[in-house]
C-alpha cells in the first residue's frame, strides 16, 4: 500500500503536468492568427489562398501543389494532417476552374506518382478544366515529377523542369512479397480456402504461376497502353516514340528536354513568368492554393507541440496500413 505521502506527491505531480499541458496549449491559443487560420469561407473551402505575387489586375494565376505519393488515402489520426489528401486536391482544381478570376493554373508536381485510379482522376479533372473552362494549365516540376508524376503533367499546356528534376518512368508496377521459400525452411504451413483458381493469385505464401503471371502481366500491359496513349494525345507524340521512352527509366529534366517530354526548364518562379508572358497576364496577381489550417489542424499541431510527436512515425504507420495488398501503380520507387 502506498502511504498517505506519496499519494500526496503523486496527485501533485500529474497536477503539475497536467497544468503544463494546458499551459502549452494555452499558450498556442494566445499567440495563434485566428483571423488567417479560421476564416469562414477559407474554412468552407478547405483550404486557403495565399498571395505570393502582387499584381494590379483582377486576375489571378493560381499555384497548386502535388507533393507525396498519389494515393486516395485519410490521415488515420487527428495528429497527421500533412499527408496527401486526394479529393481535397481535387477540389481545389475545381475551384480554381470555376473561379472566374483564375486565368491560368500551374500545378507544382513533387510526386514519384502513385495509384493508376488517382492519377486518371487527376488527369481526367485536368482534360475537363481544359475544355470546359478554356483554362490554361502549365506544370511545374520539382525534385521528382516521375511515373504518375509525369502522368498528370502530360495533359498540360506546357511542363516545365528543373534540370535536376527526376520525372519519366513511364510505366506500371505492381508488386508483393513471397514468403514460401522461408515458410518452408522454418515449418511454417500455410492454409488457403478458395472460390476459385485464382483467388489468391499474387498470394506471399507460394510461387506464381505461368498462369498467373500471364494474367497479371496482361493487366499491366493493358495500363501500360492508357500510360502510352495520355502521352500520345498530350504530347503529340507517335505511339512508337512514347514506348520507346517509355521503358521504365528516368529521365532529368534536362534529358527530358532533349527528348521532348518536357517544354521548358526553369523553376517555379520561370514558369509563373512563362504563364504571364505566354498568356499575356502580365499584371496578374499570383496565388498559392494551402490546405486549410482549420480546427482540426490546429489541435493536431498543438497537440504536436505539446508532446513533441514527429509526423514521420504516422507516416511510417499510414504507409504500413496502406501496403497490406498489392496494387497496380503509376510509381517510381528506388
Amino acid at each position: 500500500m502506498m502511504s498517505k505521502k506519496r499519494w500526496i506527491a503523486l496527485v501533485i505531480a500529474a497536477g503539475l503536468f497536467f497544468a503544463s499541458v494546458g499551459f502549452q496549449f494555452l499558450t498556442s491559443l494566445v499567440t495563434a492568427d485566428f483571423e488567417s487560420m479560421f476564416d469562414m469561407q477559407d474554412l468552407n473551402k478547405g483550404y486557403s489562398e495565399k498571395v505570393i505575387e502582387d499584381g494590379t489586375g483582377t486576375n489571378k494565376i493560381a499555384v497548386l501543389h502535388l507533393n507525396g505519393v498519389i494515393q486516395d488515402t485519410t490521415a488515420s489520426t487527428m495528429f497527421n494532417t500533412s499527408s496527401y489528401n486526394h479529393k481535397r486536391f481535387l477540389d481545389m482544381l475545381e475551384q480554381a476552374a470555376e473561379d472566374r478570376s483564375v486565368n491560368g493554373i500551374i500545378l507544382r508536381v513533387n510526386t514519384p506518382g502513385g495509384g493508376v485510379v488517382e492519377s486518371a482522376e487527376i488527369h481526367d479533372k485536368i482534360t475537363e478544366i481544359q475544355e470546359e473552362y478554356d483554362k490554361p494549365i502549365y506544370a511545374s516540376m520539382g525534385n521528382t515529377a516521375a511515373s504518375g508524376g509525369y502522368y498528370v503533367s502530360a495533359p498540360t499546356d506546357k511542363i516545365v523542369a528543373h534540370n535536376a528534376t527526376l520525372t519519366g518512368s513511364i510505366g506500371v508496377i505492381m508488386e508483393s512479397f513471397n514468403f514460401a521459400e522461408f515458410a518452408e525452411e522454418h515449418g511454417i504451413d500455410f492454409n488457403t480456402i478458395k472460390s476459385g483458381e485464382y483467388k489468391d493469385i499474387m498470394s506471399m505464401s507460394r510461387e506464381m504461376t505461368d498462369d498467373e503471371r500471364a494474367i497479371l502481366q496482361a493487366m499491366i500491359d493493358d495500363m501500360y497502353a492508357d500510360f502510352v496513349q495520355v502521352i500520345v494525345d498530350g504530347r503529340d507524340m507517335s505511339e512508337e516514340r512514347v514506348r520507346e521512352l517509355g521503358d521504365g527509366r528516368v529521365y532529368t529534366g534536362s534529358q527530358a528536354k532533349e527528348v521532348g517530354l518536357v517544354d521548358e526548364l526553369g523553376s517555379l518562379q520561370d514558369t509563373i513568368d512563362i504563364m504571364k508572358e505566354d498568356q499575356e497576364l502580365d499584371n496578374a496577381r499570383v496565388v498559392e492554393y494551402e490546405q486549410g489550417f482549420g480546427m482540426n489542424q490546429f489541435l493536431a499541431g498543438s497537440m504536436q507541440s505539446v508532446f513533441g510527436m514527429n509526423n514521420d512515425v504516422f507516416d511510417i504507420k499510414e504507409l504500413v496500413r496502406e501496403s497490406n495488398a498489392p496494387r497496380a501503380m503509376y510509381l517510381y520507387s528506388k
